[in-house]
């Protein structure tokens, strides 16, 4: 009989000290973070100045996209008699992106420009993590349709003279809270060209980045380097490498950026191939950009305490 309690009082110790162990580990694990967590926000918007970032919408999430370009500020077309471009609005964009699942985005959108309209595609083939992934990237690609009237019969023989296709690889990393990177090599397929010389097909490496100074503040810039990569150098047309920079302002539900570029075209298809405005003569411009998400076709929470709201 005192072997039996012996026994029975060895194997409660050690059950005891079982469950000890597995509560430690379940404490562990509660309070410690996971160290290969998928880095979220690299950039706030899905457009820095004028280049597209890796950000894709959220699944069910519909973007509303504002963008504005105003003339000239200096040079020929620019001064007080056109308030520093104010007066002049050479291109106005209106956009919608709706995520389909957190990976892929679908949109569409229509430039003042041309009268072009474009559909686009963002995938997000690579998540940066913490520990083991340090960068992002998104595949995007987006047909431009020109639909307004031709200027003579031979403008647009025939529809593929009115569309263009851009794809670009859109790499980037979040180095800190603060700063974000991004390097996007890409490629301009069109039928249409200024001049017989000119290349159809327009390769292009954008550079940008942003730098957070405040909670809701930050500054953004990009750079597209186009002239030298293939393109001759001789055209009868100058055409020069878009270059951006400006700030960026989070409003709770809204992003708001204000800028200045050397472009009067928004989307890639136009300002990659058509920038002939350059810094140094005036041909900068400012615009401004404002996006808005809306969360769409969300499950009713039970609990109503809980308030789910379009942010």
């Amino acid at each position: 009989m005192k072997q039996y309690y012996f026994l029975l009082s060895i194997l409660t110790l050690l059950s005891f000290g079982a469950y000890c162990q597995d509560a430690d580990s379940l404490l562990n694990s509660l309070s410690t973070p996971e160290k290969n967590q998928p880095i979220q926000s690299t950039f706030k918007s899905t457009h820095l100045v004028l280049l597209n970032t890796n950000e894709t919408q959220k699944k069910n999430d519909l973007a509303f996209w504002i963008g504005h370009r105003f003339g000239d500020i200096g040079g020929q077309f620019g001064g007080a008699k056109t308030l520093f471009g104010l007066d002049l609005a050479p291109d106005v964009y209106i956009g919608f992106d709706y995520g389909f699942t957190d990976k892929l985005t679908l949109g569409i959108g229509r430039s003042k420009f041309d009268a072009t309209y474009n559909f686009l595609a963002k995938y997000r083939l690579i998540q940066q993590k913490e520990s083991s992934t340090p960068f992002s990237l998104t595949l995007f690609g987006q047909t431009a349709i020109v639909s307004r009237e031709a200027f003579n019969d031979a403008e647009f023989p025939n529809l593929s003279n009115r569309t263009s296709h851009f794809l670009s690889s859109i790499f980037t990393s979040k180095i800190s809270q603060s700063l974000s990177l991004l390097i996007s090599p890409s490629v301009l397929l069109r039928e249409k060209v200024t001049e017989a010389r000119d290349s159809k097909s327009l390769f292009s490496v954008g550079f940008g980045g942003r730098l957070k100074l405040y909670k809701r503040f930050s500054l953004i810039a990009d750079y597209t380097l186009v002239e030298g990569l293939g393109r001759p150098n001789d055209l009868g047309t100058q055409f020069y490498n878009p270059l951006g920079a400006g700030i960026e302002i989070e409003t709770g539900g809204h992003v708001f950026s204000m800028n200045f570029q050397n472009s009067p075209y928004i989307i890639e298809n136009n300002f990659i191939p058509n920038t002939q405005k350059s810094w140094r003569d005036g041909g900068v411009r400012w615009g401004f950009a404002i996006s808005r998400n809306f969360a769409l076709f969300q499950k009713k929470n039970k609990n109503k305490d809980i308030q789910t709201k379009i942010y």
